[in-house]
């Protein structure tokens, strides 16, 4: 074995297995999973064969919804496979081969269903009531067919409806092209240190470097990932111009008023949430602008590059946090919430939920996916407290998975992608409070607090500013203006001088920032970071000074999938996202921990 200390990145095969996920978990060898994949071939015939008598019939509706939770766990299991097998080596053409077929047969699954929607909606109010007294076990699928219902405006004939479907494939090739560029075939040259040691750029490696108190290396590093980026400049804005389109085609043809509208109406979040994060993080850009200040000074610079954002304000402090350490510390720091949501960790850690290192062609980043047999974490663990703070996040994210698959029937089971970023932040919020709490040395506070700092900078203000920047590409798609690379360029080099203020020089590679940044391919996913981070910190302040009741609403909010809509879900556990007041909230005590760090500054 290569110890995982060593600077060069170890082949899938050199990582021991105790540190890899269990994902014959799903299904033993390759053999059943082609064998349930044939099999799933049969859904699109038997789900075809229900076109016209979904209104005819109690009976005949209520066995299709039950046909279509078969499928949905089935469906689940082989995109898990497919998906997961393919993060190990993203080279590997097998498995990319089997995420092609998966999403083949989704798009067949998806077109041969495409009359269900128009169907349902096409039922009177007066027959649907007569429906669910006909048959009583419709009524556990009374919030799924009224969710469907109140669409009508939004819902096309049922060829229209096919049609749209079959385009499903192709709309998923931008996102599939970006992830092969970006994490296959893409390469970056080594950084070279101060002293001329060269160290490999790979995306797991890169904010490490960045991290490094070494200027030159950190400079060397970021001039050579964007140099290379702006050698591709072309290739990522035809991809990102042909997501915009994508989106804008399945808006136009469901007849919304713009691609905003369509993507927050499937998660019962109102557009006015998405404009009130924005608005209100613009009215907190004077925190923002101290912060850069504030960094400068620690610094101890002459001027502040956009390659010093990630260097520790507080230096000299022992960061190095091994695996077991960092598992440790996030057990602990989790045990307001009771005995069995730390068992469910702790055996999550010890039965094969997480892919812990990076080794070569794997997929950058973490993330978890909640598979039904359990949830599967990806991370790539580089012994720091940001990796630590990253086993947090994603367990979150895990634990809420496992709580709503356990506590929740397939029908209402997937929660929403608005609350998704809660839970994780949560586990990260408990994790910040336990460090700050159990250690005395100013220093040592300073460093937890400069963590914490970066937290809302990066999942704050970075992700709101993301946001702008989505709304604003899809804005510049909807009036008819070309996308090109020198405007999408321009535009994001102006939403980093709005959001950094004039402290900080405008190095011309942050332009380029955009074309590294894969959720601008998830339809407005990014600016639940922001919102998911200021629900946080409201709920674990609520439950670190609270008792057993508030710990409940907390599990009962994990335990509620999409059993109500996600706002209701977060006012039962006990934050209102419908206003301001939450992320005034965050930002308020980010203006707090810029205080404190200001007084530790002159003491340390």
């Amino acid at each position: 074995m290569i110890p995982l200390a060593e600077k060069r990145i170890p082949k899938r095969s050199e990582v021991a297995e105790e540190f890899k996920w269990h994902i014959n978990d799903i299904y033993a060898t390759d053999a059943d999973f082609e064998k349930a994949l044939t099999d799933a071939g049969k859904y699109p015939e038997i789900l075809a064969g229900y076109a016209g008598k979904l209104s005819e019939s109690a009976e005949s509706l209520l066995e299709y919804l039950k046909l279509d939770d078969e499928i949905t766990v089935i469906a689940e299991d082989l995109g898990n496979y497919s998906n997961r097998k393919s993060d190990e080596d993203t080279t590997v053409s097998l498995y990319s081969g089997y995420c092609d077929r998966v999403n083949a047969l989704y798009v067949a699954i998806g077109s041969a269903a495409a009359f269900s929607v128009p169907e349902i909606i096409s039922i009177s109010d007066e027959d649907m009531e007569r429906f669910y007294k006909e048959q009583p076990g419709l009524e556990h699928y009374r919030l799924a067919l009224d969710r469907i219902r109140s669409k009508r405006a939004h819902i096309l004939s049922p060829e229209e409806e096919r049609i749209a479907a079959m385009a499903g494939e192709m709309a998923a090739s931008p996102s599939t092209i970006f992830s092969f560029l970006d994490n296959a075939d893409i390469k970056f040259p080594d950084a070279t240190d101060k002293d001329g040691n060269k160290h490999q750029i790979t995306h797991g490696s890169y904010i490490p470097l960045m991290q490094n108190e070494d200027r030159a290396l950190r400079k060397s590093a970021f001039e050579n990932l964007y140099g290379t980026y702006k050698s591709f400049e072309n290739t990522y804005t035809a991809i990102l111009a042909a997501h915009l389109k994508t989106l804008a085609f399945n808006a136009n043809v469901h007849k919304y008023g713009n691609t905003l509208e369509a993507a927050l109406d499937s998660t019962e979040v109102p557009p006015d949430v998405y404009y009130s994060l924005i608005e209100a993080v613009h009215a907190n850009m004077d925190k923002m602008y101290r912060y850069v200040k504030l960094r400068k000074k620690l610094l101890g610079v002459d001027e502040l590059h956009y390659y010093d954002l990630y260097a520790p304000m507080v230096s000299n402090v022992e960061d190095k946090i091994t695996y077991d350490e960092a598992k440790k510390a996030v057990l602990e720091a989790v045990k307001p919430l009771g005995e069995e949501y730390c068992e469910i960790m702790r055996g999550g850690f010890e039965n094969g939920w997480v892919d812990v290192y990076e080794n070569e062609n794997k997929c950058s980043g973490a993330y978890s996916a909640g598979a039904r047999v359990h949830p599967f974490v990806l991370l790539n663990h580089t012994d720091d407290l940001q990796s630590e703070f990253t086993i947090a996040h994603e367990m979150g994210h895990a634990l809420h998975s496992y709580l709503s698959n356990k506590h929740q029937p397939v029908t209402y089971a997937d929660y929403k992608i608005f609350v998704a970023e809660v839970a994780s932040t949560f586990n990260e919020s408990l994790l910040m409070q336990h460090l700050l709490k159990t250690t005395t040395d100013k220093r040592r506070r300073a460093f937890l607090i400069n963590y914490f700092l970066e937290q809302f900078r990066t999942t704050l203000y970075r992700q709101t500013m993301f946001a702008e920047f989505e709304l604003k590409i899809n804005e510049m798609q909807a009036r008819g203006e070309a996308v090109t690379s020198d405007a999408l360029c321009k535009l994001y080099g102006e939403l980093n001088d709005l959001y950094f203020g004039d402290g900080i020089v405008h190095d011309p590679e942050i332009d380029y920032e955009w074309q590294r940044i894969p959720h601008f391919y998830y339809n407005f996913y990014v600016y639940q970071y922001a919102t998911g981070f200021s629900a946080a910190i409201a709920l674990s302040e609520r439950v670190l000074s609270g008792g057993q009741q508030e710990a409940e609403d907390y599990l009962g909010f994990l335990k509620g999938g999409c059993s109500k809509t996600p706002i209701e879900l977060l006012k039962g556990a006990g934050v209102d996202m419908t206003g301001k007041k939450a992320v005034n909230d965050a930002l308020t005590l980010f203006g707090s921990l810029l205080d404190e760090m200001e007084t530790l500054a002159g003491e340390i």
